[in-house]
């Protein structure tokens, strides 16, 4: 079992979103693909501790008051382990981005997310985060492919 983070920075007075495209990092199950940042938990950290620290790490970014969006279980997601998934967004950051290890970093516009090449479920669940619905939920893939999900509303 897997524990990890995904965050999505929002810049409000721009419209947009820090995304990351999976392009330097090798043998990534991610490879070319758009995600939020995010990543694995350390001994001891609670879910937002991992994600202040994950944003840190990943982009030089400080970022403040992460908001928890819901929850999301992948069964055998990398074909091998459960992974178990905080969703959070955030609003309120300060600091210059850096040349992440992971892939390009990129701001982009809101109404362009889903034009990007992104996982099915993120489709999905990045919908409910706009439209400010808590959730948890379940996204089973087989081989990349998503072949279902099921979601509660609170």
């Amino acid at each position: 079992m897997k524990l990890a983070t995904l965050c999505y920075v929002k810049d409000a007075n721009n419209g947009a979103t820090l995304m990351l495209h999976r392009i330097k990092k090798e043998n990534d199950m991610h490879e070319g693909k758009w995600n939020g940042l995010g990543g694995k938990f350390e001994m001891g950290e609670s879910p937002e501790e991992c994600v202040i620290r994950e944003i840190k790490e990943e982009s030089g970014l400080d970022i403040k008051n992460p908001k928890l969006n819901g929850f999301i279980t992948f069964p055998a997601f990398d074909g091998f382990e459960d992974w178990y998934v905080f969703i959070f967004s955030v609003t309120e950051f300060s600091g210059e981005l850096i040349d992440s290890a992971e892939g390009k970093l990129e701001w982009v516009q809101d109404e362009k997310l889903f034009d990007l090449n992104l996982w099915d479920g993120d489709k999905i669940f990045m919908q409910w985060i706009l439209d400010k619905k808590f959730f948890s939920a379940k996204f089973n893939y087989n081989s990349g492919k998503l072949k279902d999900y099921e979601v509660v509303f609170y």
